[in-house]
């Protein structure tokens, strides 16, 4: 089974060392590699870049974010070339958020750009992976269109993909029998939030458009601020995905961790011996 965390770039030098502490909490978990997010139009660019360089000088496999909009091809290509001389071979290729009032994205329009655009400069150097939307980007005209989008860029030169975060495991089955109709032959890995603040995962997920079932919403108000029981129900619901996207087929697991070790520790040693 793979499996990568997600992390993203600290403010300050103590968050960064947090950060490197927490990692260090997964490496009995043997992860393929560490993610690490990128503001639209590189606005943590320099937080991006120092946190890649100190979880590199720890020996991790990282993949960066790369956003796209805002940003100009030799921009992206000296960066790719930072990475390149780090010992870096993952790339997450994405489009990013795009700034409101904004209507020039700059070189590049979408992410399927971007990823030829690596293709183009790199040649197979980077392992790419793009993201994918089980429950439709919120930003897309429908579903059809989204998945053509998603489609594009795996033939692009995407090699795999990672999914929102979702609570509904048959929005995922569905989406990935749908991607290998259009041709997709990719890993495409779910994405799995852990639970541990409500008013957090409401606030995220109207971002994203990852739907929280209405069950799940009752139970999570019903909780207040009792951490221990979010945690505890997170860990039975998230853990319940897990398992049931890993018996249906999924390749393995991406885990947004939110720079904590914990939930996210507790859900891998729940799914790392899950064979189905």
């Amino acid at each position: 089974m793979k499996v990568s965390a997600e992390f993203f770039p600290p403010r300050t030098t103590e968050g960064l060392d947090k950060l490197l502490e927490v990692a260090e909490g997964f490496r009995p978990f043997a992860l393929d590699y560490l993610s690490v997010t990128y503001g639209a139009g590189g606005s943590t660019q320099e937080r991006t870049l120092a946190t890649v360089k100190a979880l590199r000088a720890r020996d991790w496999d990282v993949a960066p974010h790369l956003t796209c909009v805002d940003s100009e091809r030799a921009k992206i290509s000296e960066l790719l070339k930072t990475y390149i001389d780090l010992g870096v071979n993952r790339i997450v290729a994405l489009r990013g958020d795009i700034p409101s009032g904004m209507r020039d994205l700059g070189d590049f329009n979408f992410a399927v750009d971007l990823v030829k655009f690596i293709r183009d400069t790199t040649g197979n150097h980077f392992h790419i992976e793009v993201a994918a939307y089980p429950e439709v980007h919120p930003q897309a005209k429908n579903w059809q269109t989204d998945l053509q989008h998603f489609a594009d860029k795996m033939a692009a030169g995407a090699n795999a993909a990672i999914t929102q975060y979702f609570f509904n495991p048959d929005s995922y089955c569905r989406f990935v029998n749908a991607s290998r109709a259009l041709g997709v032959t990719g890993d495409i890995i779910p994405g799995l939030m852990p639970i541990t603040n409500h008013d957090q995962l409401v606030r995220f997920s109207d971002a994203c458009g990852a739907e929280i079932p209405r069950w799940l919403r009752k139970r999570l108000e019903a909780y207040g601020e009792d951490k221990a029981g979010i945690n505890e129900l997170g860990l039975e619901v998230v853990g319940d995905i897990g398992e049931r996207v890993l018996r249906g087929g999924a390749p393995g697991i991406h885990f947004y961790a939110m720079n904590s070790l914990e939930p996210t520790r507790s859900l891998m040693q729940r799914l790392r011996n899950f064979s189905g």
